[in-house]
């Protein structure tokens, strides 16, 4: 087992480095404002919407009318609208930096439901007092002190439900598999074995272990044979770009020297690092503790998740996908009759595909060949028009007439707007390629199936013709890489004109 003194070393010695000049990690225990904005946007959106609510309890009165009465003074008298917008932002500033000192915007999987309640009815209590010692100080005993205390109260109650339903919301996905963050843990030894039974066995911290990597030398009793070992420290993240993981647990002791090669790498490949401390050692540590479970960790890296901007990109999956399906409703109806007056076979194609870190899901859209055309597949291969793993071809014999017209608008895939609202896929990504592409493909290729699949994205609307599978590759990386709300907006945009001309095949 790992002393104390070697995980103390190694934590304030790689702090150090990892705050450095030229380091991208984080700093331990302080999540940078990104990670935040989101949850701190909806405290605010809470803080409104509570005073909003208490006002027209207590003043008897509507929302419009109350809102009126603040940007007259007339609601509390001889108060200006300056001085009760101090006392609001005054009041949700504390609440938010007293939250942020709790470590509530942290990763949910660190603290437990109770855990995470008291806190945050303990920040409000704290912002509470800190408002109510104010107007004491101003004098203010023209602001009714139940004005505030329902507003606190309500603020309370909130913040506590809306956690709770988001925890209940993730740990249902979590248990579905849906969002789960895939793990490596070096080590092979006692600390490897009950943090693999940790995770494995408390589902909605939201984990999924990928396996062990052996660390020679190591001294640890556990055989290295076992088939849930994937591989050796000097191929470690060559296996977590196959494995697409998210985050690499150290739990064996080694040089110093190996952690910091570790962590440089770590930061260049944008996976999250922690090392495990003694598990049943007492002492108190120089580097912020967090826990997983009831497991210590203590965090080396972490990097940026922004979730925000994947929130609004899921919302805005969700109306576009349906908006798009009420719209084009009859259209999908004319296309199936048509599908099913050209030729026999069923209206629908169903082919199984990579998504997200290669989860396997079925795409859906319009059958556009003849119904033996995957048996046909190896009379016209000679006639690929692409290079690379892709296959493409301007006049299959396999494809009918109605389905040359419908790839030729990219009307056969209007059905894959049901892939995106369960899920499956975004409006907007790389396309989902099947499993016998992505066997073909390099290790750095791999990076495409960082992200959602979509129905269109930049090579859709930038080369769609370029028969170049590096090009192709290449610019869906460069979507991953500079993904933006905006440049999905502008993808879709041009997406209509690029429909409109036809340039599908």
């Amino acid at each position: 087992m790992a002393t104390s003194d070697f995980w103390q070393r190694v934590s304030s010695s790689v702090s150090a480095s990892a705050n450095g000049p030229n380091a991208r990690a984080e700093k331990p225990g302080h999540p940078v404002f990104g990670r935040d904005s989101f949850w701190i946007v909806l405290d605010v959106l809470t803080i409104l919407g509570a005073v909003a609510l208490a006002t027209v309890y207590r003043f008897h009165t509507t929302p419009i009318a109350g809102a009126r009465g603040v940007l007259r003074g007339t609601l509390i008298h001889g108060r200006s609208l300056g001085i009760l917008l101090i006392l609001l932002c005054g009041y949700t500033l504390a609440l938010v930096l007293t939250s942020r000192r709790f470590h509530l915007y942290t990763p949910m999987r660190i603290a437990s439901i109770l855990h995470e309640q008291r806190l945050s009815a303990q920040a409000c209590l704290y912002s509470g007092l800190l408002l109510a010692g104010t107007l004491y100080l101003i004098h203010a005993e023209d602001i009714s002190r139940t004005l505030v205390l329902i507003t606190v109260g309500l603020v309370t109650v909130a913040l506590g439900l809306r956690r709770l339903a988001y925890r209940l919301i993730i740990y249902r996905q979590f248990e579905a598999g849906v969002g789960t963050r895939n793990v490596l843990i070096i080590g092979v030894g006692a600390e490897a074995q009950a943090l693999r039974h940790h995770l494995n066995s408390i589902r909605h911290l939201g984990y999924t272990f990928k396996g062990f990597i052996d660390l020679p030398g190591s001294g640890s009793q556990i055989a290295s044979t076992s088939g849930e070992v994937v591989g050796k420290l000097d191929s470690l993240f060559q296996i977590t770009r196959k494995l697409f993981v998210d985050e690499i647990f150290f739990t064996t002791q080694c040089d110093r020297e190996i952690v910091h090669d570790v962590l440089d790498q770590a930061q260049f490949h944008g996976v999250d690092l922690r090392v495990v401390p003694g598990m049943y050692d007492g002492h108190a540590w120089n580097s912020p503790i967090e826990y997983i479970g009831q497991f210590p960790t203590i965090p080396l890296h972490r990097g940026h998740v922004p979730e925000m901007g994947l929130l609004l990109k899921r919302a805005m999956d969700l109306v576009l996908g349906a908006m798009a399906m009420i719209a084009f409703s009859p259209l999908l109806l004319a296309i199936a009759i048509a599908i099913k007056l050209d030729s026999p076979g069923p209206i629908l194609y169903f082919s199984e595909r990579l998504g997200k870190k290669g989860i396997v899901f079925r795409c859906i859209k319009f059958r556009t060949m003849v119904r033996d055309a995957e048996k046909r597949r190896a009379d016209v291969l000679h006639m690929n028009e692409r290079d690379g793993v892709l296959f493409k071809m301007t006049n299959d014999p396999r494809i009918t007439k109605v389905g040359r017209f419908l790839r030729k608008y990219s009307l056969d895939e209007l059905p894959q707007f049901l892939n995106v609202l369960r899920g499956e896929m975004s409006i907007v990504g790389p396309r989902p390629p099947l499993a016998s592409e992505v066997r073909e493909y390099k290790l750095s290729h791999l990076r495409r199936l960082d992200v959602m699949p979509g129905i269109t994205g930049l090579w859709q609307v930038q080369a769609r013709r370029d028969p170049s599978f590096d090009n192709y590759i290449s610019l869906d990386t460069t979507y991953v890489d500079n993904w933006s709300i905006w440049l999905d907006l502008k993808i879709l945009a041009r997406t209509v004109g690029v429909v409109i001309a036809g340039t599908g095949s």
